[in-house]
């Protein structure tokens, strides 16, 4: 399956600018093979979070379309990085994901908020996973900084995922985090994760370096620091390989741990 990972330069604020933007850059990973394509974190606006009662998109009614007529036309799944959204005046930061014949199979609202970038200031946290099948590849995805929570990424493996994919604007400062954990939510669930995160000018430091990791752990792919549309060949079937060399979901004892969890 060829995926495409979408290295995309959001314009703080510029919303017209970033749906042509992403256009583009959906068609070019079409053009070039691409299966599935995958967009960064809040892609829409940025991190604009003070102008979002103009900007963000209501309901998500012009992002469903966009994303459903590129699908559905180029033929291909989407997996809608994020957007931030309007709902019944509360803000949200969404995925939303379309197979190729132009369906929506998944949505799914940030349940995580970064308190470092005030999103909890400014958004509603979800509170629903996000399981979907893309033909018959059982998928997930997450935004950012749900990677730091190892168990919902685990909830997800343990609901069927295969792959976990995930939009993210991750800041060049934590970029090692950002590689770390990747590796780590992939060896540890035995399955592909494909991380796609966005550049910036040096003002607002996003460096891009986005990932596609195999359930051994192996990196098949890491971003420049650039605006970047790569196509990169993943064999899904190898998750099913790993997991029987190393019985890792047979071998749990959810008893010993399931209630270590404390408030």
């Amino acid at each position: 399956m060829k995926i495409g990972c979408i290295q995309l330069n959001v314009g703080f604020g510029k919303v017209e600018e970033n749906f042509a933007r992403a256009e583009d850059k959906i068609r070019e990973a079409a053009s070039l093979g691409a299966e599935i394509i995958v967009l960064p974190e809040m892609w829409n606006t940025g991190y604009a979070l003070e102008k979002l009662p103009e900007l963000a998109d209501v309901d998500g009614e012009r992002t469903k379309a966009f994303l459903q007529g590129l699908a559905k036309e180029l033929s291909v799944h989407i997996i809608g990085g994020s957007v931030s959204t309007k709902k019944d005046d509360k803000f949200y930061n969404t995925t939303y994901t379309f197979n190729k014949d132009g369906e929506q199979v998944g949505e799914y609202s940030k349940a995580h908020l970064f308190r470092l970038m005030d999103e909890h200031l400014y958004l509603e946290a979800g509170d629903s996973m996000n399981r979907f099948q893309l033909g018959d590849i059982e998928a997930a995805g997450v935004i950012c900084y749900d990677i730091r929570f190892p168990e919902w990424l685990r909830a997800h493996a343990l609901d069927g995922a295969k792959v976990i994919f995930v939009p993210a604007q991750w800041p060049t400062p934590r970029i090692d985090h950002w590689k770390t954990l990747l590796q780590a939510r992939a060896i540890e669930n035995q399955c592909f994760v494909i991380a796609v995160n966005r550049i910036a000018n040096k003002v607002e430091n996003f460096n891009g370096q986005s990932m596609v990791i195999q359930p051994w752990g192996e990196v098949l792919w890491v971003g420049a620091e650039d605006e970047e549309v790569a196509v990169i060949d993943v064999d899904f079937s190898i998750v099913d390989e790993v997991r029987g060399r190393i019985p890792v979901y047979e071998d749990r004892r959810p008893e010993l741990y399931g209630g270590v969890v404390k408030k």
